[in-house]
């Protein structure tokens, strides 16, 4: 049994051919189900995001991160 698991790839090829609804299904469902192991998922496609997101897209980003930090956190 091969141990070398690339989990980033394999959630990437588990997503790559979703559509934009079921990407926001995806992401809607790990949040709200509060689910430790849905975070490494969580992780990659913000990974995914931020790479493809131009010097303004990730200084809005960082500044809505900042701001959703600030806040007590809401459930």
């Amino acid at each position: 049994m091969n141990m070398d698991f690339d989990l980033r790839k394999a959630i990437i090829q588990n997503v790559s051919d979703n559509t934009r609804e079921e990407l926001k299904a995806t992401i809607v469902d790990a949040i709200q189900g509060g689910e430790e192991k849905m975070l490494p998922g969580l992780g990659v496609l913000f990974e995914v995001i931020w790479k493809n997101a131009d010097a303004n897209e990730q200084q809005m980003m960082l500044e809505t991160l900042e701001e959703g930090l600030k806040k007590p956190e809401r459930h």
